[in-house]
């Protein structure tokens, strides 16, 4: 079956003067385009190809790889808005189209917003959503405490900031968890901390526990190498000062500099802290 707004992987059935025709195991067809045929090919030679519907609705592929694909989060810039909805970049030649009542904000041209790419079912078409909550649930967790997990930057709240988590669920990083800039549409790698009554899910980034000491380590080195093994702090600085510095907080600081003050990679004294 040929899936769309999907990678399929199709063979070579035929050439035509409008382009080349592939087909599926089923027998399925679909017309590539021209400007997309190999410029050297057999027939039956196998094509990874994304498809979609054209301008007439019809099925086409495209040797082109879109931003996003059914199913998935990107962050996309709006091209036009006309009286029937706006218009995004989605690295193809027709736009992805989405509607008004699918927009949380409305949009405007120039604009970047986080959608949902999404197969409607009464247009039998891909359009794009900006309601990203409308396609995560959190009813059965597929993550548990302490997991490794894929972030998407999702938008901002007055406590934190909500992330997408493996595509599939909704977390939140709180303000105070926070010790760089992040931005809406920002892919990162995280930990689910805890997860709190009705499964809300309580997100930290980078590692957690002793498990941080490692990485937050490596930073301060990385920083008294790049000041001439010296940092004007202490397990006794403000945590504003720490995290103006190292984009970390006070508490993984002082772990860290515990871990190498014990592996005799630092000494610690009144004025800061020194490399051996």
């Amino acid at each position: 079956m040929i899936h769309l707004g999907e990678i399929n992987t199709l063979e070579i059935l035929r050439e035509t003067e409008h382009g080349a025709y592939l087909i599926d195991d089923e027998d399925n067809q679909v017309l590539l385009p021209n400007r997309y045929v190999p410029k050297e090919f057999k027939i039956w030679e196998k094509l990874e190809v994304f498809v979609y519907l054209d301008n007439e609705q019809r099925p086409v592929a495209t040797t082109d790889m879109p931003y996003i694909k059914r199913g998935e989060f990107a962050l996309l810039r709006c091209n036009e808005v006309t009286e029937h909805g706006a218009f995004l970049d989605w690295g193809l030649v027709k736009e992805l189209f989405c509607p008004f009542k699918e927009q949380a904000f409305k949009m405007k041209p120039g604009g970047w917003y986080l959608v949902h790419c999404y197969l409607d079912e009464k247009t039998e078409r891909l359009v794009a959503s900006s309601k990203t909550n409308h396609f995560l649930d959190n009813k059965e967790l597929t993550v548990a405490q302490f997991d490794e997990v894929d972030l998407i930057v999702s938008h901002p709240s007055d406590i934190g900031m909500n992330v997408i988590v493996n595509k599939k669920h909704l977390g939140l990083i709180y303000k105070d968890q926070i010790f760089s800039d992040i931005s809406v549409g920002d892919k990162l790698k995280g930990i689910v901390k805890k997860i709190r009554p009705g499964n809300k899910l309580d997100i930290g980034l980078g590692q957690i526990g002793y498990r941080n000491i490692e990485p937050n380590a490596e930073r301060i080195m990385h920083e008294l190498h790049d000041n001439s093994g010296y940092l004007n702090l202490t397990d006794k600085s403000s945590p504003e000062a720490i995290k103006e510095t190292l984009q970390m907080s006070k508490k993984n600081f002082k772990k860290a500099i515990g871990s190498l003050y014990k592996q005799k990679e630092i000494e610690i004294k009144s004025d800061g802290i020194y490399l051996v």
